[in-house]
């Protein structure tokens, strides 16, 4: 039995999806809503729950701003997200493998 213990505020499958998402992004770079909104095939109220949680625990960074008259809402990892996303991941590896972190 392994004591490895996974992220609950990542680990929930939609949070995993966004965080994944995020992650494969250049540090610093940041995603539109719509676009992730788009990627993940999530309806915007789903979407959104999730970031809140996200945004929450410090995982994710929401800027709202406009272009023109357009609101427009960019969602990026944070430095702590993208650590605890690499910490989930580590984890995830060894409790796969048998092992204790």
């Amino acid at each position: 039995m392994s004591d490895v213990e996974l992220d609950p505020v990542i680990h929930a499958q939609s949070r995993l999806r966004v965080m994944a998402t995020l992650a494969a992004l250049p540090e610093g770079d940041h995603l539109t809503f719509t676009k992730l909104q788009q990627l993940l095939d999530m309806t915007a109220g789903n979407l959104s729950t999730h970031l809140r949680k996200l945004e929450d625990a410090r995982y994710v960074a929401v800027e709202k701003t406009f272009e023109g008259r357009s609101p427009v809402t960019y969602v990026a990892l944070s430095k702590q997200g993208r650590r605890a996303f690499e910490t989930y991941t580590e984890s995830l590896e060894a409790l796969l493998r048998g092992k204790s972190t």
